[in-house]
This record gives structure tokens, sequence and C-alpha cells, in this order.
């Protein structure tokens, strides 16, 4: 709540990153709330949590749909930043407003589409066969389905993205030195870029991987609800900790940080210019 006033406030969402960035803090918003109303359910009634249940399948979708809709935004956002450096390095296609909307409602349709097929019929209230441990009543091919193809796309995109950042603002950097340029704002922003993508790729992995080790214990436990207890109920609810605690760490590196790199940016279509005119 705190990003999307800040965001509000300063009147910047006319730039296509305050749009996406805002839709991160909406998307973090929706996973704590999420959250919050999963662990009400466990204080009040915590067999439901654990045997399953019918009133468990509406929050979970919730937490689904809001977690897939964070990941999502996440890879937007590399993408946008990667597409905002290679514009500055004269590219011809600039990231305008109608994109980063663009992205927001495809991100949305996605997200909803996914956390909801449980509520569409894709659960095993009726059945033991398939049945999840660890969030039931979801079925574990459905929870499989959902986490194998999000998690790489989770890691991938965004590595390649930020790698291409840096790759970019080096090959720059070299052609200024070979030009007898000044290389310092190039130098600033590849290491800016650096420490952002090393952040971010710890943030996920500490926030995603025990979810992602949870699904895959899942898929090849066949031990009963009874004899895993109390131990993975405790695994899961750490796990759930993990992720919202990306949600707090995310205004961090999503906004703190790419306010210092675009002052380090903005130079560099100048700069670009200036080294391309002698040529």
């Amino acid at each position: 709540c705190t990003v999307i006033f800040t965001r509000m406030a300063t009147k910047d969402l006319h730039k296509p990153i305050s749009i996406l960035f805002c839709n991160l803090a909406f998307s973090d918003l929706f996973t704590s709330f999420s959250g919050f109303w999963i662990s009400m359910l466990f204080i009040t009634n915590p067999d439901i949590t654990i045997f399953g249940s019918k009133d468990m399948l509406a929050p979970y979708a919730l937490y689904t749909m809001s977690i897939l809709s964070t990941i999502y935004n996440l890879v937007s956002i590399g993408i946008e930043r990667y597409l905002a450096v290679a514009e500055s390095m004269r590219t011809r296609f600039r990231v305008a407003r109608t994109h980063s909307i663009a992205a927001v409602l495809i991100n949305w349709v996605l997200a909803l589409f996914l956390g909801c097929l449980p509520l569409m019929g894709w659960n095993c209230l009726r059945t033991e066969k398939n049945l999840s441990i660890l969030y039931s009543p979801f079925c574990v091919d459905y929870l499989i389905f959902i986490a194998i193809p999000n998690v790489v796309v989770a890691f991938i995109i965004p590595l390649f993205t930020y790698l291409r950042i840096i790759i970019i603002l080096r090959k720059r950097k070299l052609r200024m030195k070979a030009c007898g340029q000044a290389t310092g704002t190039y130098k600033s922003a590849e290491i800016q870029v650096a420490r952002t993508s090393i952040f971010i790729w710890l943030l996920a992995l500490i926030s995603y991987a025990p979810f992602f080790a949870g699904v895959i214990f899942d898929a090849t436990n066949h031990q009963c609800h009874a004899d895993l207890y109390p131990g993975v109920y405790i695994f899961r609810n750490c796990t759930a900790m993990l992720i919202t605690m990306n949600c707090l760490g995310n205004p961090i590196i999503y906004t703190l940080k790419p306010k210092t790199l675009g002052s380090k940016l903005n130079p560099l279509k100048c700069l670009s210019a200036s080294v391309s005119e002698p040529a």
C-alpha cells in the first residue's frame, strides 16, 4: 500500500515502468491478503488446512493467482528494463505506456485463468487419488502443471534480460573507451544492474525454491497425512512465510534500486549519440 500511494502521490504513473511497479504492488497486496486469509482459517479451524476442505479452494485459488501475477510482473519488469536500456542505445523499439498496460492485462488474465482452474473443477474434493498432501484439496498434477513452467519463467527470463543489459552496457563502455570518452557512467550503471540482478535472483531463490521443493515432495510422497504431521505442515507454513517476505522485498528492490539506476541510465542517450556521430 505504501508503494501504491507513493507512486500515485508523485504523479509518475505516465511512465511505463511505474505502471508495472504499481501492478506489482497490487499483486503483492493480494498475495499478503490471501496469505492472511489462509492464516485465519488455520487459526480458527486447523483441520481444514491439513486434511482439505471445499472452504480452502477459494483462498488457495486467490493465493495461486496472486503469486502467478507477481511472477509475471517481475518478468515484465525485467523485460521492460532491458527494452528501456536497449532503446537508450538507439534501437528502433520504444516501450510505451500502452505496452505496459497491455502487459498488465495479459498478466492478470493469465494468472486469473490458471489460478481459478481448481474452482472450475480441477481439484480432488471427490477423490483421494492424486491428492496433494500440503495443499489439499488441490491435485498434485495441477501443482506440477503450475509450478514447473512458472519456475522456469521466473528464473530463466530475468537471467537473460539482466545479463543482456550488462552486456549492452559493457559493449558501449568498451566503445567509449576506445574513442577516448569517459566511461564512469557506464561502469556505475553496470555495477548497479549487476547488484540488482543478484538481489532479484537471491530473493526469488529464497522465496520460491522451498515451495517448488514442496511440490516435488508432494509428487513423490506416498505417506498419509497423519504420518507426516506436524513436520511437513510446519515446512508448508515456512514456505508461505518466505513468499510473504518476497512481497516485502519487492518494493525495496524494484522501487528504491531502479530509481538510482534510472538516474545513472538517463545520460546514456547523450553519451551514445556522441559516440555514434563520429562513426
